[in-house]
């Protein structure tokens, strides 16, 4: 008797347990605390400058991201618009006095919809873009810069800084090398001897309140987006930099390589503005061992972590 009475005091605990800790979220609500996993209930992630998950509202029509989630499961409350300069113009940088970082996370380049980019490859190059997505043996994760789209897929995030009185405009990058772009806002052509480097030559107008970037000038030894897409010295890309609210810009890149792809093609995606984080020291060669990892000198690798280069 006095075993079977342990025994239903036993059973008692563990149910008490379960409904306490063990009930499951519905669908479409995030877990008590507030936390979700990954795609659960339609919520998707991005991150913020330390590196860590920053959990955002999913991407509505056109790619733009919702505002706030108001309180108590209430309507998602509208961002504030994009701030402006005297001239009535938005500008990219964070507002004066308060600090923050745009961040593209942990994506890659799609159409307007989301849905994967129909790329016309040349055939050598859909098989270097195959190798490159069963090898990952990208330059990003042994310190090298990165250009183009690839410069906001990290992590980490990146700053503007716009110059007015120099007319340049400096992109910040925190992850990787730790460098920065520059863009000519002068109304300079492109030099016709310029030396191919990461971040080729950039100059940049505004029309509205779109920022347009024309860069030339690539070398080869940097992926400009997660892999997916080679390219070579004769790589011109058209940027478009569109803030269309407080936390949300729209960025869109036209690529046209004759050597790699048979015509030009457009992609897109949605870049996060997380206020708060600021610069940090980042470097990256200290303690980096993907080099190692990747060719396999060391034993193992885990790529199972959300969390990138």
């Amino acid at each position: 008797m006095r075993y079977r009475a342990i025994g239903f005091a036993a059973i008692l605990v563990i149910a008490s347990f379960i409904l306490v800790f063990g009930q499951a979220a519905p669908a479409g609500q995030a877990p008590a605390g507030g936390q979700t996993d990954g795609q659960r209930g339609q919520r998707t992630f991005t991150t913020n400058g330390n590196g860590g998950l920053v959990d955002a509202p999913a991407q509505g029509q056109g790619g733009q991201r919702g505002g706030q989630r108001g309180q108590r499961g209430g309507p998602a409350v509208p961002a504030p618009p994009a701030p402006r300069g005297p001239d009535g113009r938005v500008v990219l940088n964070q507002p004066l006095g308060q600090p923050g970082l745009w961040i593209g996370g942990i994506t890659n380049l799609s159409n307007p919809d989301g849905t994967p980019l129909k790329v016309p490859y040349q055939p050598w190059a859909q098989g270097v873009a195959q190798d490159r997505r069963q090898n990952q043996l990208e330059p990003h994760t042994r310190c090298k810069p990165s250009g183009g789209p690839r410069q906001f897929l990290t992590p980490y995030g990146v700053e503007f800084v716009e110059l007015p009185d120099l007319k340049r405009i400096l992109i910040l990058d925190i992850g990787g090398p730790h460098t920065f772009r520059i863009i000519h806002m002068d109304g300079r052509p492109h030099p016709k001897d310029y030396p191919p480097d990461y971040y080729g030559h950039n100059v940049g107008r505004w029309e509205g309140d779109t920022l347009i970037v024309d860069s030339v000038g690539y070398n080869e030894k940097f992926w400009f987006d997660r892999g997916t897409f080679p390219h070579s010295e004769k790589l011109h890309m058209v940027e478009k930099f569109t803030r269309l609210d407080m936390n949300n810009m729209r960025y869109e890149v036209t690529v046209d390589d004759p050597m790699v792809y048979t015509a030009p093609w457009t992609g897109q995606f949605m870049v996060r503005y997380v206020p708060g984080d600021e610069l940090f020291e980042y470097i990256c060669q200290e303690n980096n061992f993907a080099s190692e990892l990747m060719v396999g000198v060391m034993s193992s690798v885990d790529r199972t972590s959300p969390i990138v280069p």
